[in-house]
């Protein structure tokens, strides 16, 4: 299944900039592995924010939450999901 998530991110303007940064690293290594598993196919970056779109293709809900909640940024994130079907005009 196919899903687009619109993640946000909302920092504590208190956090500490090393633990920031152990965040960055680890979100980084975290979402290379769930790209690189097939199931993180496209990440976009939402240009002038600390944000992203992407589109997961995974078994289902429960699956993408999963590794949505992985995420090591994720307590910081406002996520919005959005189930995808194949539209019947693509030529795709």
């Amino acid at each position: 299944m196919l899903f687009q998530v619109q993640m946000d991110v909302r920092l504590p303007p208190d956090l500490d900039p090393d633990v920031l940064d152990r965040i960055n690293a680890a979100e980084h290594a975290r979402a290379t592995e769930i790209q690189q598993a097939g199931k993180w196919p496209h990440l976009w970056r939402v240009a002038g924010r600390f944000a992203n779109v992407s589109v997961f293709d995974v078994d289902g809900p429960d699956e993408l939450h999963e590794l949505v909640s992985s995420l090591p940024l994720y307590p910081y994130m406002e996520v919005e999901v959005t189930a995808l079907a194949h539209h019947p005009g693509s030529i795709a």
